[in-house]
């Protein structure tokens, strides 16, 4: 999950060396090793294994923003999917990110200062 979630042009910034990814790799399970409990990292990969909202999604009427980046390995934009079912909510916006020294692929999610913007957008419009 390190390795799918993050990105290939910031990983090899990072850590150009095969000792820094090992070190790397070796610091993220040490840090996380006693907070996580294997079950519950199950139930939640498995908790979106199925997980289908394409059959209902003309049934949305909230304002909706997708966001993705581009680095993205786990949602790859390049299968168009996105970008497709988008159209089909009738208030949905889909905002494909370009790869940038701040995009973290999947991980891009919890960087909030790369897409705040469209945040603040999708927020103005909701007070209309």
């Amino acid at each position: 999950m390190l390795i799918a979630g993050s990105a290939p042009l910031y990983a090899q910034k990072m850590y150009p060396t095969r000792d820094d990814v090992d070190k790397a790799l070796d610091d993220a399970f040490k840090a996380r090793l006693g907070e996580l409990d294997a079950n519950d990292l199950l139930y939640q990969v498995n908790a979106s294994r199925n997980y289908d909202p394409s059959p209902q999604l003309e049934k949305i009427i909230a304002l909706v923003m997708y966001i993705n980046s581009t680095d993205d390995f786990i949602n790859p934009p390049e299968l168009g999917i996105a970008g497709r079912e988008i159209k089909r909510v009738k208030n949905g916006r889909f905002v494909l990110l370009p790869i940038s020294d701040e995009t973290r692929g999947h991980g891009t999610h919890t960087r909030a200062a790369i897409w705040k913007q469209y945040l603040a957008e999708l927020l103005e419009k909701s007070a209309r």
